[in-house]
This record gives C-alpha cells, structure tokens and sequence, in this order.
C-alpha cells in the first residue's frame, strides 16, 4: 500500500497524536453505541504496548467553533477507558497550554484525549496555525479515522503534513479492505446499490458502471429506473426529474459491458406501516393504488442464484425499507446469501454506509462478511472514486 503503518513506526518513547472518530451516537447524555471506540481500540494498545504515549484527538458533533457543554469528549475518554480496561486521561483543550501540560504528564504508555477539535472553528477551515498546534503536542501522526478522511481538516488532513504520518491498524483495514473490493479485484465484480434517491447517489452509479461487471440497483431507487423505462409503479416513491439521467445510467453501462439487474418482481401495499395488507406482483403489474416497498421473492432467488459467478461484492444501500418489517424480508435473505458465500470462501464482500451496516445487523451477518465498512460519507466517496484528503496526505 502507498502509505506508512504502524509497522514502520519506532513508538517506543515517541508522543503520537492518534486521529480517531468518537463522534459516537449519544442519546439523552448516553453513548448508545461502542462500536467506534471498540474498533479503535486495537491501533491505541498496540501504540501503548510499544511504549507510546497516545494523544488520542477527535471532533464530536457540531459546535461550530464554540464550546458546547453536552458536545463535550469526556465521556468518550471514560468510556475508552472501560474498552481499554485502564485509565485514561482527559485534557479540557485539544491545543495550547491546557493540552501541552497534560501531555507533559505523560509516562510511555499513557493514553490521553484531548477535548473536541471541533470546538475551535480553524479545525473545519484547516488553518495552518491550528494543524501547527496539534503537531506541537507529538512526534509522530497516526490517523486511524477513514470516517472522517473524506474532510480536509486541521485534525484529518493539515497535521499530517507536519508530521511523519503513519496509518493506524483501522485505517489499513479498511484502505486494504476497498483496495481489494475495487482497486484490484478479483473479477467477476457486482455492486448492489440501494437507497431512496438516484440523485444522491448519481456520481456513485457513474462511477460502479466502469468498474463492476453487474450492478444491482434496489431500494427506491429502482422505482426510477423501472419508470423511466415506461413501466407503472404506481405510487411508489421514485424521481421523475431524474428519468433521463437514469436511461443515460442504463446506456452507460451497456457501453461498459457493466449488467444492471433491477427488480422483477415486488413487494406491494397501499400504505407505509408496519406488517400491512401486502401483494406480490410482476414489476409490470403494480396496483395504482400500491407503493412497492421492497423487492419481490423471485427477483431475490434471482440474485442469489448469480452469487456463484460473482467473486467480489461491493455492498451500499438495503433493497427494501428495512426498518420497517415485512419490507425486510428481500434485503435479509440476500444478506444471509452473500454471508454464506463469504464463509465458504467463494466470495469477498464489503459492505458499508449507515443504512447497510444497520441492515447487515438486522440480518445477524455483520461478523461474516468479508468486511463491513462504519464509514458513512468517506465509504461513499471513495466508492464515487473520489480522492479522500486524510487518505492522500498520509501518502508517502
């Protein structure tokens, strides 16, 4: 890969400004969710274990360059101090001589979190003067955040100019991980691409059609496709605006020998609720009073029985409005497919955006995919074929 690990980092002694997300899910003053700090935690024990002292910085929210109480990053140090099982240390600023004292205390193997970098406004603007602050706390920089990777901040992008620059062991996972779900592939490729709009995802499809060989296109968003090819969904939720673009998609593909695979069949109800009166029908046959809301049984058993002549799987989007049973079923079965094939050897799958890692845990499967990316917006525009700025500076 083009850049440093932490397999080339000397840690033993060196202060190393650690670039991680916490920016966790929080619900009435509780963290709901661990996951981000429980897959952090291997890069902060390895750094620790070799003697480091890790200088661990994030944003958390939105502050908008303010001190905002409740968007405060103690209570993220206090709970990576129980995944550690060991203390960690808090400093109120993340620059300047609050920061610079609490790392002056430091002894090889502490593990410290600066406060939200996010609370000063030159974070999101980039200022050198900030980046410059943060370098001054360390001798090295490891980002461990892909999730933020995508912005070109002080904290992801500008310290690692100033800095010898290292990826941390989430970072590589994950860097490694889309290398070989689209850098280099094994061949043949497919994409599943679900979702409400096409307009959200258009640069997305643009991209997916040059570089997989089948593109399944599920959620809403295949509502689109199907009528801008004539056909009747009803009261399905779908973009009429964006009918060109969708044809234009479609004759793209061809032209790359890129096979788009839409539904054949669907699941259909007259109102949006939970376990509705439904009918499944032929794509061509939905009631004009019906919404589809959710891809039928043969159109699964269709793409489970392609699964063997696929070798790579690039996962982003669920089939049908998941959350929301019996729409669940499509997007569950297919998962539970794609797992299988996995475990058995035969197939690398990588999932990844809010919704899909929500619908991989609904299915049970999230342990048994090859992987299942946390990065929202990065995983997205990496998939655009976008450069990420956190990624392109820690190139050496």
């Amino acid at each position: 890969m083009p850049f440093r690990t932490l397999d080339q980092l000397d840690a033993h002694g060196k202060r190393v400004l650690l670039r991680a997300d916490l920016n966790v899910p929080v619900r009435d003053g509780k963290i709901t969710d661990l996951t981000r700090i429980e897959r952090l935690s291997p890069t902060i024990r390895e750094l620790s274990q070799k003697g480091a002292k890790v200088i661990v910085c994030s944003h958390f929210d939105r502050p908008k360059g303010k001190r905002v109480p409740e968007m405060s990053l103690a209570p993220m140090a206090a709970a990576l101090g129980q995944v550690l099982g060991r203390p960690v240390a808090f400093a109120d600023d993340c620059i300047g001589d609050v920061a610079a004292q609490a790392v002056a205390t430091m002894q090889a193997g502490d593990v410290l979190v600066l406060e939200n970098t996010r609370y000063h406004a030159a974070e999101e603007k980039n200022e050198p003067t900030f980046s410059a602050d943060l370098a001054k706390l360390a001798d090295a920089f490891v980002n461990d955040a892909f999730s933020a990777a995508h912005r070109a901040h002080a904290s992801t992008e500008g310290v690692a100019h100033l800095l010898p620059s290292y990826a941390g062991r989430l970072m590589q996972a994950e860097l490694e991980a889309l290398d070989a779900a689209l850098g280099n592939p094994v061949r043949p490729v497919a994409a599943i691409v679900g979702g409400a709009k096409v307009s959200t995802k258009l640069e997305l499809l643009g991209n997916l059609v040059s570089k997989v060989d089948v593109l399944v296109i599920g959620g809403a968003m295949a509502n689109t496709f199907l009528s801008a090819q004539g056909i009747n969904v009803g009261k399905s939720l779908q973009e009429a605006e964006m009918h060109a673009t969708a044809l234009e998609i479609l004759d793209k593909a061809k032209a790359a020998n890129c096979a788009v695979v839409l539904p054949i069949d669907a699941v259909t109800a007259t109102q949006f609720a939970a376990n509705p009166p439904t009918l499944i029908v032929p794509v061509s046959a939905v009631p004009a009073d019906a919404m589809i809301l959710d891809v039928g049984p043969a159109s699964v058993a269709a793409l489970i029985d392609r699964l063997p002549s696929i070798k790579t799987l690039v996962w982003n989007g669920p089939l049908g409005a998941f959350e929301t049973p019996p729409f669940d079923a499509a997007t569950v079965a297919l998962a539970k497919a794609v797992a299988a094939a996995t475990q058995s050897g035969a197939l690398r799958s990588v999932a990844g955006g809010g919704d899909t890692v929500s619908a991989v845990r609904h299915a049970g499967v999230a342990e048994q995919l090859s992987y299942v990316s946390s990065a929202g917006g990065a995983f997205l525009e990496w998939l655009e074929g976008k450069t990420l700025p956190g990624v392109a500076a820690l190139e050496r």
